[in-house]
């Protein structure tokens, strides 16, 4: 659901660790634990595993110690902001295979730049590869669907511009959700320019919020391991 899948996609970013979102259940966490103790995994941080704090939005992260893994830190989770339960991204989930015959499940295209929304700089310039990857991939063979997200995700402003010209009817309906799509329509590409820095900047604060709640309780867990 992170850096690798992003490597998978095309929209390669440089990450040392591999994180997973799991399915929360008593079956699913007993063949984690298996996996983990294969891999020689130890827990690095808080919070320790818990599928109470999982479901609040914590990660739990372990660094691999068996051969060949060495080094390897993996962090699990259970929920992310603002995105759907664990059912409705499995649904719509990429599944590749790989030439050994083994599968490789990744949040769809769409979920994972939601995923990616963060505080971080570095996301947002892989939030832009992944959806004009999409749109090279596919932008012949429109659907609604992809219409949709190709005129509320991407941060190219001269691909907005292009996108409203071919998409005049779709752009005029998303205008009340995506504000800045009229900077578009109307062509001010300066104007586009700073609108799209200002929704980073909102989605950063939203993000900002979202986890003051969580690195309160981080803080707590630290005091506790302490004790």
């Amino acid at each position: 659901m992170g850096g690798q899948a992003c490597v998978f996609y095309g929209a390669a970013q440089f990450s040392k660790d591999v994180d997973f979102l799991l399915l929360s259940g008593e079956t699913n966490f007993s063949g984690l634990h298996e996996a983990l103790c294969e891999l020689g995994a130890v827990r690095i941080a808080v919070p320790r595993f818990d599928p109470a704090i999982l479901d609040r939005g914590h990660a739990v992260h372990y660094r691999c110690k068996a051969a060949g893994v060495e080094g390897l830190r993996v962090d699990i989770m259970t929920k992310l902001r603002d995105l759907p339960d664990f059912d409705a991204l499995w649904a719509r989930r990429t599944t590749i295979t790989d030439a050994e015959e083994r599968e490789v499940h990744l949040l769809s295209i769409p979920d994972l730049v939601d995923a990616k929304k963060t505080q971080r700089e570095k996301d947002w310039p892989v939030i832009s590869a992944l959806v004009e990857g999409h749109y090279q991939s596919l932008g012949n063979e429109p659907t609604r669907e992809r219409i949709d997200f190709w005129l509320r995700e991407s941060r190219v402003p001269e691909r907005l511009l292009d996108l409203v010209k071919r998409f005049p009817r779709e752009a005029e309906a998303l205008r009340g959700s995506r504000p800045l799509l009229a900077h578009a329509i109307s062509g001010e590409l300066p104007a586009l320019r700073e609108a799209l820095d200002a929704e980073v900047r909102a989605e950063q604060e939203k993000d900002r919020r979202y986890w003051e709640p969580l690195k309160r309780e981080m803080e707590e867990f630290r005091r506790q391991e302490r004790e």
